[in-house]
């Protein structure tokens, strides 16, 4: 059975109910359509902007990671850095 929008909005509907299309004519609150489409079409919105948001953010930290490990290397590789290190090990294992 085909349903078609509320009465008023599709022209003439006889006594039983049915348009001049001869589909039945069902009636529904025009405000309670209209809210339902409202929050539809606010969540795909939320739902377009969203897209990539997590991808974008993992590539932000990941870089964030890379430059923070090639300091550390650069820093690491000094030889100052290296002999307190050292020296530090050495301190640690020693007894006494």
């Amino acid at each position: 059975m085909h349903q078609s929008s509320p009465a008023g909005r599709s022209g003439a509907v006889s006594a039983d109910g049915v348009d001049a299309a001869g589909a039945a004519v069902t009636e529904q609150s025009p405000r309670r359509t209209g809210a339902a489409r409202r929050r539809l079409v606010a969540f795909a919105r939320r739902l377009g902007r969203e897209r990539g948001a997590a991808t974008a953010e993992y590539a932000v930290a990941t870089m964030a990671a890379v430059g923070f490990a090639g300091l550390l290397v650069v820093i690491l590789r000094g030889d100052e850095v290296r002999g307190i290190l050292t020296d530090l090990v050495r301190n640690a294992l020693t007894v006494g």
